[in-house]
């Protein structure tokens, strides 16, 4: 569980509904569900018009990531590729081999194989630079769903408050009802723009760095591979890759 994310959420929400006690208001006055259902609604189908299938389920399915954050091994990678390079130095490439079986990721057996196959270390890395924008474009593309989210949110929240000021304006006959209804429609405005800042944007922001972590890992894998492929120092190879931990 990422603490910190709970504590913003815990954060945010205490201090817009403290705010809305001590100004006086009353917290049940916020909750509206057909303001909520317009705001959800139509930013739910707002995204699902611009964003493909496949990135609007990854997209969902990465949300779990602020809460659980995906597992970067960074350390591990940098271990194994100093263990491959003492290896290689002392046996060859061809040693490497028996590595390949073990490993779970495609990524790296991919790399691993065409080191072994004894690739040219600039096809090395071109190749798998290929793969790394691809997955770093399918990721962002996911993960522009929430950002998506976050710019249509504001609007569909005046939508809806502009909806429930017709509304109020065909009771004009009825002085009465004219101050609750106004403040039911501006509900609509507070989820919009409430859900945007406090949940949508942030959780993009927050994929974002995770998949910038991801395809570092990855691009210092290839650094990495090249460096024992071009026949470097394990010292000078573990010095580059050291750039890249954070």
């Amino acid at each position: 569980m990422d603490k910190i994310s709970l504590a913003g959420v815990v954060m945010g929400l205490v201090a817009i509904l403290g705010g809305q006690y001590l100004e006086g208001g009353s917290i049940g006055s916020l909750v509206q569900p057909t303001a909520l259902l317009i705001v959800l609604g139509g930013t739910l189908g707002a995204v699902l018009l611009q964003s493909p299938v496949h990135a609007f389920k990854r997209g969902v399915v990465m949300a779990r990531w602020v809460w659980v954050p995906p597992v970067i091994e960074q350390k591990r990678t940098v271990d194994d590729i100093l263990r491959w390079a003492q290896i290689s130095r002392r046996e060859g490439l061809l040693a490497l081999e028996n590595f390949i079986p073990g490993i779970k990721d495609p990524f790296t057996r991919k790399g691993l194989q065409l080191l072994v196959d004894g690739a040219d270390p600039e096809r090395i890395r071109e190749l798998l630079e290929v793969d790394i924008n691809t997955f770093e474009d399918e990721m962002r593309q996911s993960a522009k769903v929430w950002e998506s989210a976050g710019g249509y949110s504001p609007t569909i929240g005046i939508l809806g408050a502009v909806m429930g000021l017709i509304h109020v304006m065909e009771n004009l006959s009825d002085p009465t009802k004219l101050g609750g209804g106004i403040a039911v429609a501006f509900v609509a405005t507070i989820y919009g723009v409430g859900l945007a800042n406090l949940v949508y944007l942030p959780i993009a922001g927050k994929l974002k760095y995770y998949i910038s972590r991801m395809v570092a890992s990855r691009e210092m894998l290839v650094d990495g591979l090249v460096g024992i492929a071009v026949g470097d120092n394990p010292r000078i190879i573990e010095g580059r890759l050291k750039g890249y931990l954070q």
